[in-house]
């Protein structure tokens, strides 16, 4: 419990200052008990311009939920958002990224843009439900670019990278983003990231970031909808979200 209060209390106004030095934009995918539980830090990070994202009910697993449940917590937390935020949800995250056979009907019944939970390819891609398409763009994740694996936070690992490690490997991630024209997201945690000694290592790959010309830093709606317009999705199905 205090650790998660590490991520609210220190973690996200250090990643928040961090940002707003750097000018760059984040979506931050966030429980609905969470947002119910700190309103006041999810109307900064909207103040800031930052996009919040579905993220479950209380990160429950979707493959432990049956249809009727997985159904009914993601309207629950649906509205939790829209009070929150004054928007309707563009995109989610599913918890602990599991993806059960229900979540992408769910995503269709709520209407949303993109989702960032599956791990495919480098690049966005549109889902497909069997075989019909959807509308709905995938912004891939992968473990190697997500905080959690290399700095555990069950007392019972071990953190298996230095900071400065991890930031080598993040920064040939962005290299090979940057050769390619292509997509570096990058997953991370305010309880596990916001220790001071990788909020610097952050600084460090954001300064690198920066160096190179011509980068773009965007929310992940803004790179759904970039993805939509390069790859055919039909503008009746590029969901509009305003609430």
């Amino acid at each position: 419990m205090s650790q998660a209060h590490y991520g609210a209390r220190v973690g996200l106004p250090r990643i928040m200052s961090l940002l707003k030095e750097y000018g760059a934009r984040a979506s931050f995918f966030v429980p609905a008990v969470s947002m119910r539980l700190t309103p006041d830090a999810i109307e900064a990070v909207g103040a800031e311009g930052h996009e919040v994202g579905l993220h479950g009910w209380i990160h429950e697993r979707c493959g432990d939920l049956s249809e009727a449940e997985e159904y009914a917590l993601a309207e629950r937390s649906a509205e939790v958002l829209r009070r929150c935020t004054g928007l309707a949800p563009r995109g989610m995250r599913t918890p602990w990224w599991d993806f059960g056979e229900h979540t992408l009907p769910v995503a269709r019944h709520l209407g949303l843009l993109y989702d960032s939970s599956l791990m495919a390819d480098d690049e966005p891609y549109e889902l497909l439900d069997r075989g019909e398409r959807t509308g709905i763009v995938e912004v891939p994740v992968a473990w190697i670019r997500d905080d959690a694996p290399y700095f555990p936070d069950d007392p019972a690992a071990r953190q298996i990278l230095a900071p400065r490690q991890v930031l080598d490997i993040w920064k040939d991630e962005f290299d090979g983003a940057f050769a390619d024209g292509g997509l570096f997201q990058l997953t991370l945690h305010p309880h596990v990231i916001g220790h001071r000694s990788r909020i610097r290592m952050l600084r460090e790959l954001l300064t690198h970031i920066s160096d190179r010309p011509g980068v773009w830093f965007a929310t992940h709606e803004e790179v759904a909808r970039h993805t939509g317009s390069r790859i055919g999705i039909a503008p009746s199905l590029v969901h509009e979200t305003s609430a």
